[in-house]
């Protein structure tokens, strides 16, 4: 899986065929032990969780 950007501890990665699973666009991201899929279309938490802080740079980041 592909890293495309890392800021704060937090990375972002994209896996490029990954639709069977969530069938939205949305990227993955870690931030510890957290690991979250976060659609890129509004930047809600398909699966998974981050703290709310590090939510709200991952959706700035969007």
């Amino acid at each position: 899986m592909p890293t495309i950007s890392m800021f704060y501890g937090i990375l972002v990665l994209m896996f490029y065929r990954d639709n069977r699973r969530h069938h939205l666009p949305h990227i993955h991201i870690r931030y510890q032990d957290n690991e979250a899929a976060v659609s890129i279309d509004d930047g809600n938490i398909l699966d998974g969780n981050l703290p709310p802080k590090q939510l709200k740079m991952v959706q700035a980041w969007i």
